[in-house]
């Protein structure tokens, strides 16, 4: 019964697992990542739709990303939307494609990006323990039910643990991954 109730709950872990992934993608590393732009809206027909739904985003260089949009009437759009978001990056356009170049990472802005990193990775945390009382909550109350025994209730609570100290040393495993390539140079 308790296995049910887990399995259930597994979802939102996958989903605070999930979020956590895309939301460090988008830190800067040393190098170029479509994925500091690729969600960042642009008002496209009235309409506000993401950079990757317009556009061909590569990374011609390192420290580069280059933007082009398949119409080129989103051009300005897309530019305005870019600027706007104050990403820290040098924007040029030659009326085919907006060139991104990021700066070179100093210690500080490494330093400060490893802080937001915690952050995010908190805010995994947080998820996954939100999770876990919700499942711990309904195997308790399916004991006070009559649907299972105290001795599986507390079964359910060891197995539970289990599996959150899995999707826990996940979160540190992807933080301490993304933490080295911050740091390195």
């Amino acid at each position: 019964m308790y296995q049910d109730i887990i399995e259930l709950h597994r979802v939102d872990l996958d989903n605070a697992i999930a979020h956590f992934d895309k939301e460090i993608m988008k830190l800067r590393t040393g190098r170029a990542n479509p994925a500091i732009v690729e969600e960042l809206n642009v008002d496209c027909y009235g309409v506000p739709t993401p950079i990757k739904q317009i556009a061909n985003i590569s990374v011609p260089e390192a420290r580069q990303l280059l933007v082009q949009p398949w119409d080129k009437s989103n051009l300005e759009a897309m530019e305005k939307a870019i600027t706007d978001a104050d990403l820290g990056v040098t924007i040029s356009s030659d009326g085919i494609a907006v060139r991104l170049t990021l700066p070179p990472m100093t210690e500080e802005n490494r330093t400060d990006l490893v802080k937001i990193l915690g952050a995010k990775a908190e805010e995994a945390r947080v998820g996954v323990r939100t999770a876990r009382e919700d499942a711990w909550r309904e195997i308790q109350q399916a004991e006070k039910a009559g649907d299972m025994t105290e001795d599986d209730k507390f079964a359910g609570k060891d197995a539970l643990q289990k599996v959150i100290d899995e999707y826990n040393k996940n979160i540190e495993d992807m933080k301490a991954k993304k933490e080295e390539e911050i740091m390195t140079i």
